[in-house]
């Protein structure tokens, strides 16, 4: 059933099912609350769980302007707010993993965190920043050889490196995606007061465990947990897996 709610001036799509303490499910990139649905279905058992696509995504509003973590972190802020969600565990996979992140290291009230193959380490290299290396080089070129020449000689360079997310996002959305990939989150995970759970794909290329272990060695309380022969969504790779490993570190 959809369910919507106003947050920092948007319509945003949530699902909230079960009863008890409150767990906040925040997805990545180019998703929704439909990849929690195996998730959501076994934590609602015990606790009262609520999904929320992030503007953009989903069903809910994209955002009028271009956005970064910190208007991604206000408008959750307000969604907890707006549905009474009271000393929430943030389960947070990727890009929800950002939001997280800044959340829980200025807000006192976020009981735990669970951090999911999550962004937030600077990537040294991003297909994003090569193709706007490119996108200079396309600018020196076009004064050489002309526009036209330029256009075949570059383009299929720049759609052959960008990253599917992007080539796939809407015009607003590509701009918000090459803001957010740039923040690097390190300086706030020492203010990070709950006890944070890290599980991590042992494969995973888009946020390589290195990441995760950097976020151990930053974050004051925090375990990381490694998935054997998982990628970037370890939590659908290896369900049950997943479930019990958190269900286990929720009941601590």
């Amino acid at each position: 059933m959809e369910q919507y709610t106003v947050a920092n001036g948007l319509k945003v799509n949530y699902k909230q099912t079960g009863n008890g303490k409150d767990v906040l499910l925040l997805h990545g990139w180019g998703c929704s609350v439909e990849i929690w649905k195996t998730l959501q279905s076994q934590l609602e058992n015990n606790y009262r769980v609520t999904s929320i696509d992030f503007p953009g995504f989903g069903k809910s509003e994209e955002p009028k302007e271009v956005w970064g973590v910190e208007d991604y972190t206000r408008c959750t802020e307000e969604l907890i707010q707006n549905l009474g969600l009271h000393n929430p565990t943030l389960i947070g996979h990727s890009f929800g993993g950002r939001v997280s992140i800044l959340l829980s290291s200025r807000n006192s009230y976020v009981s735990k965190v669970i951090l999911t193959d999550s962004a937030g380490v600077k990537p040294h290299n991003t297909k994003i920043s090569v193709s706007r290396v490119f996108s200079k080089i396309k600018k020196i070129t076009t004064k050489v050889i002309g526009e036209s020449a330029t256009e075949k000689l570059v383009k299929p360079f720049v759609n052959s490196l960008a990253s599917a997310d992007y080539k796939n996002a809407s015009g607003i959305m590509k701009e918000i995606l090459k803001k957010v990939i740039d923040e690097d989150l390190q300086s706030e995970m020492p203010k990070i007061k709950a006890p944070v759970l890290l599980i991590w794909g042992q494969n995973d290329t888009a946020t390589p465990v290195s990441d995760a272990k950097i976020m151990e060695s930053l974050i004051p309380d925090a375990g990381l947990v490694v998935f054997p022969n998982c990628t970037h969504y370890s939590f659908l790779e290896n369900p049950n897996y997943y479930y019990t490993i958190v269900d286990n570190f929720l009941k601590s």
